[in-house]
C-alpha cells in the first residue's frame, strides 16, 4: 500500500484529493498548520495520520517523511524556500518522488493575449513558482510538476495535458480535475515521472479565462 505524505493539507486542490486517494486505499499523513480547516469526515479523519506543523520546520518536516513512498506538495507562500528543504529533506530520509503543484507560466508557455495577460496578472507569483520548480528540475528526484490553468470549483472532471515544451492550451480548469490528475499519478507512480506537465479544461481558449 502507498503511503503519501500531503503537504498542505488543507489547500483546496489537496481537499478533494485527500477522499479520492482514501478511496483507492492509499495511506495518507496529513501535514497542515490548522487541523480545524481540515474537510475530511470524521470517518475519513480516522483512515489519516495528521500532523500539525509548518512545512519550514526541518525537524517535524523530517519526521513526517518517514515511511513515505510519495510526497504531494499543495503550498503557497515561501514557495521557494519550502521547495528547497523539501529537496534536501527528500534526499537526506531518502525519498524520490513528489507530486509539485505549481501554475501556468512559469516557462513563458503561455501564448498570445492570455499569455500576456497572465505574465501580467501573476507579475513575481511567477517568478517564485517558476524557481521553485527549478529546484525539483535540478535534482535527481522523480517529480511531476504540475501546472493548472486558471481554477475554479465546477464539479467536473474534464482535462488535457500539455507537456514541459509545448504550448500552454486553455484558460481554465477545475480544482476536482487537478485533483484526479494528483490521484492519478499517485496510484501510478511512473506516469509522468520526471515532468512538467500542464492541465487545462479543452475548449476554453481566450484572452482570459471566462470566469474573470
Amino acid at each position: 500500500m502507498t503511503n503519501v505524505l500531503v503537504l498542505g493539507a488543507t489547500g483546496r486542490i489537496a481537499q478533494q484529493a485527500e477522499p479520492m486517494l482514501l478511496d483507492k486505499g492509499v495511506n495518507l499523513t496529513l501535514m497542515l498548520r490548522n487541523p480545524n480547516k481540515l474537510n475530511l469526515t470524521t470517518e475519513q479523519q480516522k483512515q489519516t495520520n495528521i500532523i500539525v506543523g509548518d512545512v519550514l520546520d526541518q525537524a517535524t518536516l523530517t519526521d513526517a517523511m518517514q515511511g513515505v513512498d510519495i510526497v504531494y506538495a499543495n503550498l503557497a507562500g515561501d514557495v521557494i524556500e519550502m521547495a528547497k528543504l523539501i529537496e534536501q529533506t527528500m534526499r537526506t530520509v531518502g525519498v524520490k518522488r513528489i507530486v509539485w503543484i505549481s501554475t501556468l507560466g512559469i516557462y513563458d508557455e503561455v501564448p498570445g493575449n492570455f499569455g500576456k495577460w497572465n505574465n501580467e496578472t501573476l507579475g513575481d507569483y511567477l517568478t517564485h513558482y517558476a524557481e521553485a520548480a527549478k529546484v525539483f528540475e535540478d535534482s535527481d528526484l522523480d517529480y511531476t510538476i504540475i501546472r493548472p490553468a486558471w481554477l475554479t470549483d465546477k464539479n467536473e472532471v474534464d482535462y488535457e495535458v500539455t507537456g514541459r515544451n509545448e504550448a500552454f492550451k486553455g484558460t481554465e480548469v477545475s480544482r476536482k480535475s487537478i485533483a484526479a490528475v494528483v490521484t492519478d499519478i499517485i496510484t501510478n507512480p511512473q506516469k509522468y515521472e520526471r515532468a512538467s506537465i500542464g492541465v487545462n479544461k479543452p475548449n476554453t481558449d481566450g484572452d482570459k479565462p471566462a470566469f474573470m
